[in-house]
């Protein structure tokens, strides 16, 4: 049995909750100088998803942090001069680039696998190689074809190749375009200095949890290793030489660890108003939401609809350090933003529900806010209201 150190710290629930709100960049003043690109080396991941409602969620996280940044300003950030990389790690993510080498120990593992998914036809991947180097950067279209029949798992050979290519650090998908990835050899995309996977397991996994305790703020075992997506046995592995601190969390009851920065200096400063996508890194651990929070929530976009209680993209509405209600949101032509359904915690979210779609209607070029449902009909009134006045504040 494993003795665990004795705790450093003694912290309250509500220290632990500022914390990891400071931590994930919602208190105090954001780093606008560094923008899009200090939030993601912030952050150290932000996840993509296929969904867009208001816009593609890696697109909302920066707007989350940093306000009404430019959607074009978003996506030249992550690519531009080969700033980031997009690999496997909570999910599918962008990662700053200079933690290329730190995946060393993913990529040997994909490298090492025995089983996939997919049948790769002889010759195939040494061919994709091939017409890369000579013709890339190029889409699996620009490839031959990304699939063999219209079903959307139905890959072509050619995209089976160039998948397995980018898993084993081979090739990197440099940009989206219109949503499709486009595919250059590592060996031109990523800087030289980076180019390597001399890093051994340890060395990639101490800096993976030291890097998700740090932009946790403050963690368990889980919470940690669901951050990259590691196996708790790989963080018990490294963790006591990560630099994390063991801390006591009231009401966890599990072992915690800290970064020691965040515990040096006591969160102070403006909270944070806003929509969080569902894949924003402050709540994609639904069990860590909900300890936190006290916030149950889930993504219902895969739910069928007549099981859905809050909506297909239901966004959590962060407030004053809280979750304070969420908005399934849409967006119609002419300018309107649309709250399909609205659910609020009580008569004190209604200011703060309605700034946020004010805000991101005008984040998003739309000059109207319409309300659908409110599930407490009894705010309704109140809500719409205080969206009027926001419109109007805003137009001043």
């Amino acid at each position: 049995m494993t003795t665990l150190p004795r705790p450093a710290a003694a912290l309250s629930a509500d220290e632990a909750r500022r914390i990891a709100l400071k931590a994930q960049g919602f208190l105090g003043a954001p780093d606008r100088r560094s923008g899009v690109r200090g939030v993601l080396r912030h952050l150290g991941a932000v996840q993509l998803d296929t969904i867009s409602v208001l816009a593609r969620s890696h697109e909302l996280i920066p707007y989350a942090r940093l306000g009404r940044v430019g959607r074009r300003a978003v996506e030249a950030a992550y690519w531009t001069d080969t700033h980031a990389f997009e690999y496997w790690s909570h999910a599918a993510c962008i990662l700053p680039i200079e933690e290329w080498p730190h995946f060393a120990f993913r990529r040997r593992a994909y490298r090492d696998r025995p089983h996939w998914s997919h049948d790769l036809p002889d010759g195939v991947y040494d061919q994709v190689i091939k017409q890369l180097r000579g013709e890339g950067p190029l889409t699996a279209t620009e490839l031959g074809g990304a699939k063999k029949t219209s079903e959307w798992w139905d890959w072509s050979g050619t995209k089976v190749a160039v998948e397995r290519a980018l898993m084993y650090g081979e090739v990197v998908c440099v940009e989206r375009r219109g949503w499709k990835r486009v595919y250059d050899l590592a060996e031109r995309a990523v800087p030289g200095a980076l180019l390597h996977d001399e890093l051994d397991d340890a060395e990639c996994l101490r800096r993976l949890v030291r890097l998700a305790g740090q932009s946790l703020g403050v963690g368990t075992r889980a919470d940690i290793a669901d951050y990259h997506r590691l196996k708790g046995e790989q963080v018990d592995a490294v963790i006591a030489d990560s630099g994390l601190v063991p801390v006591e969390v009231e009401g966890w009851g599990k072992p915690a660890w800290a970064d020691p920065a965040a515990l040096a200096a006591p969160p102070r400063g403006r909270h944070r108003t806003t929509l969080l996508s569902p894949f924003d890194s402050l709540i994609w651990d639904r069990a860590r939401t909900e300890r936190i929070f006290g916030f149950a929530h889930r993504l219902e976009a895969y739910v069928p609809k007549p099981k859905r209680v809050h909506g297909y993209y239901a966004m959590p509405v962060l407030a004053g350090g809280r979750l304070v209600g969420r908005v399934d949101p849409a967006r119609e032509a002419g300018g309107v933003l649309v709250a399909r359904q609205v659910t609020l915690d009580g008569p004190k979210a209604v200011a703060a529900v309605a700034e946020a779609l004010v805000e991101a209607a005008s984040w998003v070029d739309c000059t109207t806010v319409r309300v659908e449902r409110v599930d407490s009909p009894e705010l309704r009134e109140p809500l719409l209201k205080e969206v009027t006045r926001a419109l109007i504040a805003a137009l001043r």
